[in-house]
């Protein structure tokens, strides 16, 4: 019984990510030239990016908190207006898609979305009252304004950074001030573990969170590039060796979700999206540690055994699932992305053996077929997830379309599948013809 309601819920997942605009199934991106994917998406994203503000009595919109009436109640008119983690792993997606396409379209979407924020936050800090608006970050710019865990600013202040060191970017100096200002709050004042690793005192007192390791590690590195402070460098390495020792399970050769300190424990998931933010954490750090730098084989290794154990979970359809080692959850987008991501991207540069291509250019397909539809949807998107330990709430999160965890995984895999079969057109031909016999055999 447990089997049939967990397989009905993971094919409502599935049906619910489906356009409600037709009962008739919708043509994937199957067969469609890899360019021509990124492009419909990221064109479709720059156009949907109407940064406003919206009066909740009036409806009237507004670009700017400057033309408000005073104490209007204002909300966002869209998603990509947030100052959220998500919006910062899309900036960055973005910006690199610019430079790969020499688009700068596709800049100006991170650009002018940093600017908003930084020109617009003020007008809510001053109105921000924490018992009769609650959450601070479900308040306009609150994570700008009122910082508490690093998924308030660690990826958004990366793209901050991101944006301030391009060569088309604004050198304005709140950037500057306010990532300095961060980085003082991450050295200073950030929750620690006894040996310095990064914890939260939720949902138990001094838990480890996955999550985490992607919410420092890219800020940090950027930071010891853009300072020239290495303490910056040495503790982004830290942490992944810190994470690792925390969180590694070796008899499945995935990641836990959590630690629990006080239990002394790991958490009960093998959570999907936590392996694709320490994977990533892995290759920011990489790219931007220098080439000579004593550990950075260390580092290599770790990533090279997550992939090793990443790639013995990897489904028929070249996806991964919501929780990674259980089949009978389901196949899961954001996840795939960054697995996607990471490998092609970590053959691209040098630190594993190209034999990796394969995995890569199976789950690309893989999303291009089951989870992107013709016209630039991306389908099962897991929600926002917290520590938990319970697996029946890992299995029963909703997943959406084009939910803002999913879409920069995206852009940047498509962007290192271009180049890796741009670099070896040889694996890909191996590739095609293995799905080839495949399909044959079914």
């Amino acid at each position: 019984m447990k089997k049939i309601i967990l397989y009905l819920f993971a094919t409502a997942c599935f049906v619910s990510s489906m356009s409600s605009k037709s009962a008739s199934p919708q043509k994937s991106m199957e067969g469609v030239a890899d360019k021509q994917v990124l492009s419909i998406i990221a064109n479709k994203l720059v156009k949907q990016a109407d940064l406003k503000f919206i009066d909740k009595i009036s409806g009237k919109e507004y670009c700017s908190t400057k033309e408000v009436p005073t104490n209007a109640d204002l909300k966002f008119k869209n998603k990509f207006c947030n100052w959220h983690y998500t919006n910062g792993v899309l900036n960055m997606a973005m910006i690199h898609l610019s430079d790969y396409f020499n688009d700068s379209n596709y800049f100006q979407f991170a650009s002018k979305h940093v600017a908003f924020g930084f020109d617009n936050y003020q007008y809510f800090e001053k109105r921000y009252n924490p018992q009769k608006d609650g959450k601070h970050w479900k308040f306009p710019l609150g994570e700008l304004f009122n910082t508490k865990e690093m998924d308030d600013f660690g990826a958004m202040i990366s793209s901050t950074i991101d944006v301030y060191q391009h060569p088309n970017g604004d050198k304005r100096p709140d950037y500057l001030a306010y990532a300095n200002a961060m980085g003082k709050f991450m050295e200073e004042n950030k929750l620690r573990h006894a040996d310095g690793t990064f914890v939260r005192n939720f949902p138990n007192i001094n838990t480890l969170w996955g999550d985490d390791l992607y919410m420092s590690v890219p800020f940090l590195v950027r930071m010891a590039k853009l300072t020239g402070n290495q303490t910056y460098l040495n503790d982004a390495i830290k942490q992944c060796v810190n994470f690792d020792n925390y969180l590694w399970d070796n008899n499945r050769e995935i990641y836990y979700h959590a630690y629990f300190t006080d239990l002394k424990r790991n958490s009960v998931a093998h959570w999907g999206r936590c392996n694709g933010w320490i994977i990533l954490a892995k290759v920011h750090l990489l790219t931007f540690m220098p080439k000579d730098h004593p550990q950075r084989q260390q580092i290599i290794d770790l990533l090279d055994k997550q992939i090793v154990g990443l790639s013995r979970y990897q489904s028929p359809e070249g996806l991964w699932h919501q929780i990674v080692d259980k089949s009978d959850s389901y196949l899961e987008s954001s996840s795939s992305a960054m697995f996607v991501y990471a490998i092609a991207k970590s053959v691209n540069e040098g630190w594993i053996d190209k034999r990796y291509s394969s995995i890569a250019l199976t789950g690309w397909d893989g999303l291009k077929k089951h989870m992107l539809t013709a016209d630039g949807d991306m389908k099962n998107i897991c929600e926002g997830t917290e520590v938990h330990d319970d697996l029946q709430y890992y299995y029963q999160r909703p997943c959406g379309i084009n939910e803002k965890h999913g879409l920069g995984a995206l852009i940047d895999a498509g962007i290192e599948i271009m180049k890796l079969k741009g670099n070896d057109p040889q694996l890909v031909k191996i590739t095609e013809e293995r799905v080839h016999l495949n399909k044959e055999e079914q």
